[in-house]
């Protein structure tokens, strides 16, 4: 099942537009005081900008919405953050757009626009990804099956997590809780029937979405 949208990490990204310089960054986070350390971060990065401007939202259902405009006239800057974030089905997402004025004036409109372009420049470094709830079975199989079940697992869709090499690979799989029997059965016919599920438990994983 998916429970939400969010940045696959962080990204970074820089557009000039009329001599001012926008820096968005962006960060997964999963609390507000994620996101205001992240953005405490950033800020004594560039403690020199003329604007540190900051945006998050935060919850499964996008129920935490903050920004500033940080000095810029209101409505301009940390709102079409939000805004952009928003409408992108984003959550768990925390922006800051750093901005080195450039000694010419974009008016309401050129601020609005330039803002949002470094956000979305800002989404598109960091990637997009799908959460989503499930579970994530470790099994255990022989050496000469562990390509072989890493490329089936991933023709299949089925997230790769931690591999351990002991005297056996052990290696986690992820996926919805409806595809359980069939992680199981691609895990037999792959290996030949001499794997086995040592664990399962209940998990939240990450799939990547392909950006037009």
């Amino acid at each position: 099942m998916i429970k939400y949208k969010t940045v696959g990490g962080q990204g970074l990204a820089e557009l000039t537009v009329e001599k001012s310089k926008f820096i968005g960054h962006i960060q997964c986070v999963d609390t507000k005081e994620g996101a205001e350390s992240f953005f405490s971060e950033i800020r004594e990065r560039h403690r020199m900008a003329t604007h540190n401007v900051p945006a998050f939202v935060v919850g499964n259902a996008m129920q935490l919405q903050w920004a500033s405009d940080d000095g810029e006239p209101q409505g301009t800057s940390g709102a079409p953050i939000v805004q952009l974030l928003v409408s992108e089905g984003l959550t768990n997402a925390a922006v800051l757009v750093t901005r080195y004025y450039g000694g010419t004036k974009l008016g309401t409109g050129g601020l609005v626009r330039a803002y949002t372009a470094a956000a979305k420049a800002a989404i598109n470094a960091a990637g997009v990804c799908e959460v989503r709830s499930g579970i994530i079975l470790r099994c255990e199989l022989e050496y000469r099956f562990f390509d072989k079940m890493k490329y089936a697992a991933e023709q299949a869709g089925i997230v790769l997590g931690d591999v351990k090499y002991t005297d056996k690979i052990r290696l986690d799989l992820a996926a919805e809780f409806e595809r359980k029997a069939e992680v199981d059965a691609l895990l037999q016919r792959t290996c030949g029937g001499s794997a086995h599920i040592l664990t399962e438990q209940e998990t939240e994983f990450r799939i990547p979405i392909q950006q037009a």
